[in-house]
């Protein structure tokens, strides 16, 4: 088993000195914003996808081999962890799984210090994340989805504060489902707390990655889900595109 630590957050994106403070044991740290995104495609948002190609050459570093499950895990909302389930699925890598709960869910000792894994040999069948394995949805098909999810927090959804995008409001048509809305106190994922859906959901949030968190509860209930990896980051970015704000 290949275990993966995606330590991320939005005040804090690099993890590695959090991970070499305790991390569980055999885990390897990964970078989100260096192994799950790929900073240089331009317009398509603050976290672009990686290639397959990418994808591949990090899992092997990362020990992922052929046929053996995978588990990933963070300390902070599943949103680092969801993302490496989100892009891992996409690149056709099978039996991701999510540490539900997180760190906090480990009843075990913690291992410090950096580490490293012997090299893997599994192989992407998706070069494109974009039309991988997991449905994905352009702006012009975000804006025509019939269930629009935006995973942000509610004061974000409103438009009364954004502190990373130069736009404030949402997706005329979203409805706010805050990813934070779908877990229970302790991290955990609660399936219940999901509204009912009829119909094909679609999900977007600042830049690509609580959506992930939406899109994985949703698959674990059964519900067909799409990301619009772009999210608000690439929506606000163009000044033809219509922006709402309030509830």
């Amino acid at each position: 088993m290949a275990i993966l630590d995606v330590r991320w957050q939005l005040a804090e994106p690099d993890g590695r000195a959090a991970f070499e403070r305790g991390h569980l044991p055999g885990a390897v740290y990964v970078s989100l914003e260096d192994e799950l995104s790929d900073h240089r495609v331009s317009g398509r948002g603050r976290h672009p996808l990686p290639s397959g190609a990418a994808v591949q050459a990090a899992a092997r570093r990362w020990g992922v081999r052929a046929g053996v499950p995978v588990v990933v895990y963070d300390d902070w909302n599943r949103a680092g962890s969801a993302r490496a389930w989100w892009v891992l699925t996409a690149a056709g890598i099978g039996d991701v799984r999510i540490l539900d709960g997180g760190l906090a869910a480990w009843r075990g000792d913690l291992a410090t210090g950096p580490s490293s894994a012997e090299p893997g040999d599994v192989t992407v069948a998706h070069d494109d994340l974009y039309a991988g394995a997991l449905a994905t949805l352009t702006a012009e098909q975000a804006a025509e989805a019939p269930v629009l999810l935006d995973a942000r927090a509610p004061e974000r959804f409103r438009g009364e504060t954004e502190p990373v995008d130069p736009v404030a409001g949402h997706i005329p048509g979203a409805r706010n489902v805050p990813s934070t809305a779908v877990l229970a106190a302790d991290g955990t994922f609660a399936l219940d707390a999901l509204p009912e859906f009829a119909g094909p959901v679609g999900a977007y949030c600042g830049s690509g990655v609580t959506a992930a968190v939406l899109v994985a509860a949703l698959t674990a209930a059964g519900v067909d889900a799409a990301l619009f990896p772009g999210s608000w980051s690439q929506w606000s970015a163009d000044p033809a595109l219509p922006v709402q704000t309030g509830d």
